[in-house]
């Protein structure tokens, strides 16, 4: 999978992904750090990438948008170690992998995944 490491997270989580046969890279590499949220979106969408971040403000940006990509998977749990991110992103990514593909928010917590397909949508009949 191709997976876009926002800055609120350590370089060395995209560094981990490829060590694992990832294609992923981090804003640093990209020489983006302090792009605005909006400029890190259209990079995840015009380079195909999943948008890995803890900044919930992207899961609003694609509610407000009504885009069905990027995908993006925010981590909302106590732990922020890139080793310990990883291994979590990697165990549930087989169970994850369609909904990332079709276009999804994922919310991974401590004690639990959330999975939000795009578009959001703010009534369920529409």
């Amino acid at each position: 999978m191709r997976f876009l490491i926002d800055e609120c997270l350590s370089p060395t989580l995209a560094t981990l992904l490829r060590d694992h046969g990832h294609d992923a890279v981090h804003l640093v590499e990209l020489d983006s750090l302090g792009a605005p949220d909006l400029v890190v979106m259209r990079l995840a969408r015009e380079q195909r990438r999943i948008l890995v971040s803890a900044d919930t403000d992207f899961g609003e940006l694609l509610a407000m948008s009504n885009d069905v990509m990027p995908s993006v998977v925010l981590f909302r749990g106590s732990e922020v170690d890139a080793t310990t991110l990883t291994t979590i992103l990697l165990a549930n990514l087989d169970q994850l992998h369609d909904a990332l593909i079709s276009g999804a928010i994922v919310v991974i917590l401590d004690d639990r995944i959330r999975v939000r397909p795009l578009p959001v949508r703010s009534d369920p009949g529409e």
